[in-house]
């Protein structure tokens, strides 16, 4: 059972919600290209934790069969599980903002400048298969089952998920013990004084006992010291990998080009400028726009609710659909979260990559829905299929305009 095919739905309805409530307010808390950038990258990622969790039944169940321990699985050990990988996890993030590595990892979950739940969603590619393949395997050696623990972190991450808005302030005693939006905010913060504290997501009693506590006082800016400048999602996922290749290759010392990976943040191999400025605040910040393509909205709002069907037959462990079969339409989705990025910054290759990533989306979804035995390829569904295709097709020809540059 995968279980981040549960969280969705909960997710989206608390989504919605917030959306909602910002619309009336027209308070500007949803920017529509952050939004959609969010959304891709949360897409394009529960298809990356398919392959995490096959990982984690394999390799943990290898763990498991050799462990002396074995711990049944009920409402107290179901408990205890959750506060053990929360406290598991506080070194983990802690770590993520330590060592290149795996900040590299972490960072994309912090590059956008906003704060709103679709931020919950900007889920880094590569983080939960580090979260698992260096850290929670502990879970499964002391006795609990891959099942459990992969099913736990899903919980988890709900849990830490209420965090990401910028509607709910001080919680009073509450936030004495349990982690608050008031202190994920200071987390996603780049001011000075909030740079890599509050590591927690559950319970915030480990950054207290722990040092790395800080309350919110100050107006939080948010964003990362590099910002990427770019609504790309492989662009933002992979930024600061890119970076650390990028010096290893030009450091003049071998040494230098191996233990750059392991160094703490701001490290730079000897013959090599340093980075620049560290925080900054609210004043000081310009967030990255860029002009979208004509009648883009309506399109990619639209394109969003065809994501989360196929996202469905993707990731439903539940459907009949081979491993195949998942992998293509998974390379679908990321075609469709790559060309949403082109379309946001009005790229020359956005709509022949949007026409392409059509075809393909529609090919592979009438294949598989066939070769699964879910329906033929004359019923009712490929009429459908090749009516939103047709409908991609006709809006990205003749209605999405790169915008005319305007001349003095």
């Amino acid at each position: 059972m995968n279980v981040y095919a549960f969280i969705v739905p909960v997710v989206l309805v608390l989504l919605i919600a917030e959306i909602i409530v910002t619309w009336r307010l027209q308070n500007g808390k949803y920017p529509f290209q952050d939004t959609v950038t969010n959304l891709g990258t949360g897409i394009a990622n529960q298809c990356v934790n398919l392959g995490v969790a096959f990982f984690v039944y394999k390799w943990y169940g290898f763990i498991h069969s050799i462990s002396p321990f074995s711990i049944e699985l009920t409402w107290y050990t179901g408990i205890l599980l959750l506060l053990l990988q929360d406290f598991i996890f506080y070194w983990f993030h802690r770590l993520g903002h330590t060592v290149n590595i795996f900040w590299a990892a972490h960072m994309p979950h912090h590059s956008s400048e906003e704060m709103n739940l679709s931020v919950g969603i900007r889920a880094s590619f590569t983080q939960r298969l580090f979260q698992f393949l260096f850290f929670d395997w502990m879970l499964v050696f002391i006795g609990f089952t891959p099942g459990a623990v992969y099913s736990v972190a899903g919980i988890h991450l709900l849990l830490a998920y209420w965090h990401h808005t910028a509607y709910i302030n001080k919680m009073g005693w509450f936030e004495k013990i349990f982690v608050t939006p008031s202190h994920h905010r200071v987390h996603h913060g780049v001011n000075p004084q909030y740079l890599d504290r509050n590591f927690s997501e559950f319970l915030i009693i480990w950054d207290k006992w722990f040092g790395s506590f800080e309350p919110e006082v100050e107006e939080v800016c948010y964003g990362v010291t590099h910002p990427p400048r770019t609504w790309h999602p492989i662009a933002i996922n992979f930024q600061f990998w890119k970076q650390l290749w990028d010096d290893a290759v030009a450091a003049p010392y071998f040494w230098d080009k191996i233990r750059i990976w392991f160094m703490p943040l701001g490290w730079r191999p000897r013959g090599l400028e340093p980075y620049g400025k560290g925080g900054y605040n609210k004043s000081q910040q310009v967030k990255y726009q860029s002009e979208p393509m004509l009648n883009a909205k309506t399109y990619l709002i639209t394109q969003i609710g065809l994501a989360m069907i196929v996202l469905f037959i993707t990731i439903n462990l539940q459907m009949p659909v081979t491993a195949i079969d998942r992998i293509l339409l998974s390379i679908a989705i990321f075609l469709m979260v790559i060309s949403w990025s082109g379309i946001l910054e009005s790229k020359k290759w956005a709509v022949p990559i949007e026409i392409i990533r059509s075809l393909f989306m529609g090919g592979s979804l009438i294949y598989v829905l066939h070769h699964s035995g879910i329906s033929l390829y004359t019923d009712w569904s490929t009429i459908a299929i090749s009516i939103a295709v047709g409908f991609n097709i006709f809006y990205s020809t003749f209605l999405l305009r790169r915008p005319v540059p305007v001349t003095a």
